[in-house]
């Protein structure tokens, strides 16, 4: 059988991607995370102090958490083992369990590195628990996700969160110049082709590499590629993101900030990277509605006009022709005074009749369809506020229990201005008739 695969020379070892050559053999050669393993780094700190304990590794792909893993393991001198949620189950875990149990009794620690231990569910993230408190792994968890949300409580209250960050230019930069270090030749791009490529990356270290090797493999002799070529080969990146995950939620968090702080520029750039990574411009749509109404409100009436009038041109237009009147709505919106004093109003007037309970209006201002309802004071000496004067009676209409209440207080901004000058002016009216 052996001699079968020499034959097919299937006992050469396979080739390894550029991203694997690379992978780093100590930590001082992790790029873009200096504030975990620089000198200074809080894992350099916990290794110095010979006591790593659990850790859930959270940041982007390709930022080297796998790697890093493993070099702790190495530094620590526990023995690495390393599954995916994705791929094991209840009975994969009490194997590994079982193993690090015997390997413990001979003397020697494991370090567990789960990848997407986010996709386990809520008992198998429980399995961990009682062998981190006795000490039979120390578990180092690898996750793309918010671990406030898809890790459970009991396990993040054993463990340390260390984030992983995107890397930046210059760390994609170093990694591409190892990447011709070890090839022993220059990437085929000019300085623009170069730049581009680092941003195809997206902040993924392990993507970077990977699209270097692809420029390799396409140049031909003496070949050197412009940014537009070089998009042409390669074709492009999708953004990170899942509209279902952190990306999704971060941008619109950060759309919705952006028009409320009045910065068109910034709200635009945040909807362009939505619909660029292939959000639904209805959702963006019923969000900007939501804007309108909670903080614009009526300093600008016309917003929810406007944001209205931008789904029903979506609707009629469709993609990608109707993602401009999207972006004119996000314009108009940014850009509109803001108030959320109606939002205010509501939430306040809310809070008092949920805690009023059923207090009775009035009896002045109910009607009195029969005798005995007029016998009982319905409907007695109200007074019709078109026949007032300015058409405002200055009644009480509020539960006689309760008192007169104040809920809404527009600001002196856009159209709420001539708002507030109203109801001063009633109010002035209303302490004249009542005084």
């Amino acid at each position: 059988m052996s001699n079968l695969f020499a034959a097919a020379g299937l006992e050469k070892e396979a080739p390894r991607p550029l991203a694997d050559r690379l992978r780093p053999a100590k930590l001082s050669e992790v790029v873009g995370q200096a504030h975990l393993v620089g000198p200074d780094g809080a894992l350099t700190r916990l290794i110095e102090a010979g006591s790593l304990g659990s850790l859930i590794f959270w940041g982007p792909p390709g930022t080297g958490k796998t790697t890093v893993a493993r070099l702790l393991a190495g530094e620590t001198k526990l023995h690495f083992e390393q599954i995916s949620a994705i791929f094991s189950g209840v009975a994969d875990l009490k194997k590994t369990f079982e193993a690090a149990r015997g390997r413990r009794m001979a003397g020697q620690g494991t370090l567990l590195f789960v990848d997407e231990i986010h996709r386990f569910n809520r008992a198998q993230q429980d399995s961990f628990l009682p062998v981190m408190e006795d000490g039979t792994i120390t578990l180092v968890g690898a996750t793309t996700e918010n671990p406030s949300f898809a890790l459970n409580a009991a396990l993040l209250s054993r463990a340390r969160v260390m984030v992983f960050k995107a890397l930046d230019d210059d760390g994609i930069a170093a990694l591409l110049q190892r990447a011709e270090a070890i090839e022993g030749k220059a990437l085929p791009l000019d300085d623009n082709a170069r730049a581009a490529l680092v941003r195809m990356a997206d902040g993924d270290g392990r993507a970077a590499l990977t699209l270097a090797e692809e420029a390799w493999r396409a140049a031909r002799d003496g070949e050197t590629f412009t940014a537009d070529r070089l998009g042409d080969i390669l074709q492009r990146r999708a953004p990170i993101y899942d509209k279902d995950r952190d990306g999704h939620y971060n941008l619109i968090s950060a759309l919705h900030k952006s028009v409320r702080g009045s910065d068109p520029d910034a709200s635009l750039y945040y909807f362009c990277r939505m619909i660029d990574a292939g959000e639904d411009p209805l959702f963006v749509a019923r969000r900007m509605v939501r804007m309108a109404v909670e903080d614009i409100g009526l300093a600008d009436p016309q917003a929810l006009i406007v944001a209205n009038a931008a789904k029903e041109a979506y609707d009629f237009l469709g993609s990608p022709e109707g993602e401009l009147a999207l972006a004119n709505a996000v314009i108009y919106l940014a850009t509109a005074p803001k108030s959320n004093a109606a939002y205010v109003a509501w939430k306040a007037a809310r809070q008092t009749a949920k805690e009023g309970g059923s207090l009775a209006p009035p009896k002045t201002i109910l009607n009195a369809p029969t005798k005995l309802m007029k016998s009982e004071g319905y409907g007695a000496d109200y007074e019709y506020d078109h026949d007032a004067p300015d058409a405002f009676s200055g009644q009480d209409y509020f539960p006689e229990q309760l008192g007169r209440q104040t809920f809404y207080d527009p600001p002196e901004r856009g159209f709420e201005r001539e708002i507030r000058k109203r109801l001063d002016y009633w109010a002035k009216l209303r302490r004249e008739r009542q005084g």
